[in-house]
């Protein structure tokens, strides 16, 4: 009897030790491969020794404990890891002399300059990975993936493309920047603006999983859109005076200032025209409001200003049927001149049909039928069965449902269209 309660006593504190790498993992990866890509300048090598200091913690903690710095501990064994192997390869020998020589200097004189401008190890490398010499969609997918620490399926979601072809595509980035001896430097400051479209596109999309997870038990990673409103406020400090900077911000917090009114018990999801809006974060509204103020002065309006005009919009409604939807309708009507996008068309086809009718909204979702790229995105299938059920039209909303029920990717989602596709076939 002892000896398996001992036995199992073991196997809880294992697990609790791989929990606890693995929740490390998940918070320090992107810290983790930026400093390591600072250091050594080479993002292989930097993603091979973070996997073998994973492996390594879970080698030891279960033994040793956890330390009470994990995140260090993973980052002092990675460095040695590295130094280690580059040690192991003559052809890089004097680079390790090279390597010894700046860490020796570095221990003796303050930080570079740079450090007090871009004072974030993962911002300093979002601008770096954003090199003219890659594609855009690559450098972003590259981003996403190597350093903002999302999942290749994540981010296939974010571009709205298969899996398989995201893949490649993050491999094709990887072997262009060997080929073209492409550095890892962070940019001057002359060459922030021409790279801040792509890393926006970056922060966005680390929000964009956080505010709607792409697959797991949970709604939302709220963790991971802290840290993009996180680091997207850093970004704002830093260039106060670009408008989309502000847009963008605005639109986390506005968006996000709605989290916790978007789950109810045991975290089922609960949709916009359900939701507690006194459980709405108004100081974040407030502040959201006034760098929407900020987006929209001064010049020709971006993608992210409008978006976050949008959100303003319905967070300064009482209810759904307040809602201001003729100029939500015509914002959208803006946003898709300046991005000419699926996901923004559909946005609109339902807006429309808050506007005029679930009948026009219907048109404009026909209209959208044959386009590619919301064929497995199951936000159309679901706003489709909406509509088709709002109409009456029973048989083809269940059949709709069942479709966003075969594409949806959390639980939350795949509950509550159990439960509509229920209604509809009673």
């Amino acid at each position: 009897m002892d000896g398996q309660a001992g036995g199992r006593g073991a196997d809880q504190e294992a697990s609790g030790a791989d929990a606890s790498v693995e929740a490390v993992f998940r918070e320090e990866r992107g810290r983790l491969l930026a400093a390591l890509v600072s250091r050594f300048g080479d993002l292989d090598l930097a993603e091979e020794v973070t996997s073998d200091a994973i492996e390594s913690a879970l080698r030891h903690w279960p033994v040793d404990g956890v330390p009470s710095k994990p995140g260090a501990w993973l980052l002092t064994t990675a460095r040695r890891k590295a130094v280690d192997r580059l040690r192991r390869d003559q052809a890089l020998a004097a680079r390790v002399a090279v390597l010894q020589v700046e860490a020796d200097r570095a221990a003796s004189t303050p930080p570079p300059d740079v450090g007090s401008e871009l004072p974030d190890d993962r911002l300093q490398l979002f601008f770096t990975c954003a090199h003219p010499a890659l594609p855009a969609e690559d450098r972003t997918a590259l981003t996403l993936r190597c350093l903002a620490g999302l999942t290749t399926g994540e981010v296939a979601r974010a571009f709205l493309v298969p899996t398989a072809t995201m893949a490649q595509r993050i491999v094709r980035a990887k072997k262009k920047i060997r080929q073209a001896r492409i550095p890892f430097r962070v940019p001057g400051a002359d060459e922030l603006p021409q790279r801040l479209p792509g890393v926006l596109q970056v922060l966005y999309s680390i929000f964009t999983e956080g505010y709607a997870a792409s697959a797991g038990e949970n709604l939302q990673r709220v963790d991971v859109a802290d840290e993009a409103i996180r680091l997207t406020r850093i970004l704002h400090r830093l260039m106060p005076d670009q408008r989309e900077v502000s847009g963008l911000l605005a639109l986390m917090l506005l968006t996000h200032a709605r989290r916790d009114a978007r789950t109810g018990p045991g975290g089922a999801q609960v949709l916009l025209e359900d939701q507690d809006r006194d459980r709405w974060d108004r100081v974040m509204i407030e502040e959201g409001s006034a760098l929407v103020l900020v987006s929209l002065t001064g010049g020709r309006p971006g993608p992210y200003g409008v978006q976050a005009a949008i959100a303003a919009l319905h967070d300064e409604a009482a209810d759904v049927a307040s809602t201001d939807w003729p100029q939500i309708v015509g914002l959208y009507d803006v946003l898709l001149a300046l991005i000419p996008s699926p996901v923004v068309a559909l946005n609109r086809a339902v807006a429309v049909a808050m506007r005029d009718g679930p009948e026009a909204g219907l048109a404009l979702l026909d209209d959208l039928a044959d386009e590619p790229r919301l064929r497995d995105h199951h936000p159309y299938a679901a706003a489709r069965a909406e509509l088709l059920a709002r109409v009456g039209r029973r048989e083809e909303a269940a059949e709709a449902y069942r479709r966003a029920l075969e594409l949806a990717g959390t639980e939350p989602e795949r509950e509550h269209l159990r439960r509509r596709l229920a209604d509809t076939e009673d």
